[in-house]
């Protein structure tokens, strides 16, 4: 993993054409279904001199929800799961960063899902940086978090002839973020 470097100070922006932000649940308690949202901007702002001053701020469109499936993903819009005529944005925004080890930190800070605002710690890597073909410094983050979708007002199921449900509680948020130096002359993003 990658050291924090001075030149990595300053603000980064989520690159949406190399970002997935996506979660994965048990379905009829069998198997998974995979989803995605697909319209979202992110930043981080990076301390390298004092990490826990650094912060994240993720702002996603529910509308974009993407499972694969039409159908599933207009239910998922409704007022059964997030609601998102009168809830369309799901946010976070970090109130601070933990450094673990090297390459490794905790970022907490308020999810905000269907109007319930959540204090969530989300596990993150930090993968390194590169410069692109583009010119653009980038650098990419990994992690993933389990949730109980209850927690946030997210309550319709149905029971199965076996007593168990369709759509487990547990939900997993995964964060798979290319993000781009705003302050380096970046060239052009999403190539």
């Amino acid at each position: 993993m990658a050291d924090i470097k001075p030149e990595y100070a300053g603000q980064w922006r989520f690159d949406p054409a190399h970002t997935r932000i996506g979660f994965s649940t048990r379905h009829a308690m069998v198997t998974k279904v995979r989803g995605a949202f697909n319209d979202f901007e992110g930043t981080i702002t990076v301390d390298p001199e004092a990490p826990e001053r650094s912060a994240v701020q993720l702002t996603i469109k529910v509308a974009s929800i993407d499972t694969r499936n039409a159908d599933r993903d207009q239910h998922l819009r409704t007022n059964d799961f997030f609601d998102a005529p009168n809830y369309p944005e799901i946010t976070f925004v970090s109130d601070r960063v933990d450094q673990v080890d090297e390459g490794h930190f905790i970022v907490s800070g308020s999810v905000t899902i269907r109007g319930v605002t959540r204090e969530v710690s989300i596990p993150i890597d930090f993968m390194g940086v590169e410069r692109d073909p583009m010119g653009n410094l980038r650098a990419g983050f990994e992690g993933s978090r389990r949730i109980n979708r209850q927690d946030f007002g997210l309550k319709w199921n149905t029971t199965l002839d076996s007593g168990g449900v369709l759509v487990s509680d547990k939900i997993t948020l995964e964060f798979e973020v290319s993000a781009i130096k705003v302050d380096d002359g970046a060239a052009k993003v999403g190539e």
